[in-house]
């Protein structure tokens, strides 16, 4: 008896109960979505299974990934533990393809619960084309000149090639590849860098670890100034003696650390000889060829060495 009260009880005025229940619901709901909050952060994408094929244009790197649920549970979720990808093992020949960006969860996320995730786009378009690798020579980039009055002789790297991978209509265009700039301003000695091999598309892909070793050789270059036909004065022969030079005249290369100093000497008359002072009678004798010293300046003469035919000197009565 006290059940069939209940139950004509419990379905008196039904219509308004069943009203007020769905109400509750509906307000219950409204209050849990008040109480969401969203998250947003960018995850790169990975491409997978694409087998002998590879991209041959550009597509979004980075996909935008939203987290909604209870404040607490979605920030200890960390970026790196939502992956997002596209699956290609259903394409196997070169074209362009409408792919579906999926995710997956591991790590703290695997935990979260109630948690929302969406990707922004939900699909990508993506061209793909037969992969080629092949060995190209590395260029080393030049940025900048190095110190006044130096120069770069000669440089070296090592490895001088690496092995590239892409698609098969990019790669029939690329035959070298650079390092990133090489920074020479200023430079007065021999360095050694790592450089960083550029890589400047990026459906390109370098093999092994992308640097190359730079040794640059650095040489002082010497101001350098040349004097030709100069005579040669011949010194300390007797009274009683002549002399006649085979060679009257010599080039002088004048080198030295400040090129105002080179171009400003000037050689004194008798700034080239030859000294006879040991000369005792009449002959042909080689002698060497004598600079005057200049001041910061190194002086080379050539000849170094001329031949001097020696006679006695005609008198006065003979003359007569």
């Amino acid at each position: 008896m006290n059940f069939r009260k209940f139950f004509e009880s419990m379905i008196r005025n039904w219509p308004a109960k069943v009203l007020s229940l769905a109400l509750a619901i509906i307000l219950f709901i409204f209050h849990r979505m008040m109480t969401l909050e969203t998250r947003f952060f960018s995850v790169p994408i990975a491409i997978e299974n694409l087998n002998a094929m590879v991209p041959s244009s550009s597509y979004p790197r980075m996909i935008r990934v939203s987290l909604r649920g209870e404040a607490n549970s979605i920030y200890s979720v960390l970026e790196d533990d939502i992956e997002v990808y596209i699956d290609m093992e259903r394409f196997n020949t070169p074209g362009a393809y409408v792919v579906p960006v999926q995710w997956r969860r591991k790590g703290t996320a695997q935990l979260t619960e109630p948690m929302q995730i969406s990707v922004d786009p939900m699909e990508i378009s993506l061209s793909v084309d037969n992969r080629i690798s092949k060995f190209v020579p590395i260029i080393a980039d030049f940025v900048g000149q190095v110190e006044t009055g130096y120069n770069m002789t000669s440089y070296t790297i090592n490895p001088t090639q690496i092995v590239i991978d892409g698609p098969a209509a990019l790669m029939d265009g690329i035959s070298e590849v650079f390092t990133e700039q090489i920074d020479l301003s200023g430079r007065i000695s021999d360095f050694n860098i790592t450089a960083a091999i550029a890589q400047r598309d990026p459906l390109i892909v370098i093999r092994g670890n992308g640097v190359t070793e730079f040794h640059g050789t650095i040489t002082q270059i010497i101001p350098v100034r040349n004097i030709q036909n100069f005579p040669i004065l011949i010194t300390g022969l007797r009274e009683d003696l002549t002399g006649e030079l085979d060679i009257k005249s010599a080039s002088i290369r004048l080198e030295g650390s400040s090129r105002n100093a080179v171009e400003t000497f000037v050689p004194s008359p008798g700034f080239l000889s030859v000294d006879c002072s040991e000369i005792e009678e009449p002959g042909i004798y080689t002698l060497s060829v004598y600079a005057r010293i200049a001041e910061n300046l190194r002086v080379r003469v050539d000849p170094v060495e001329v031949r001097i035919e020696v006679a006695y000197a005609e008198t006065e009565e003979e003359e007569t």
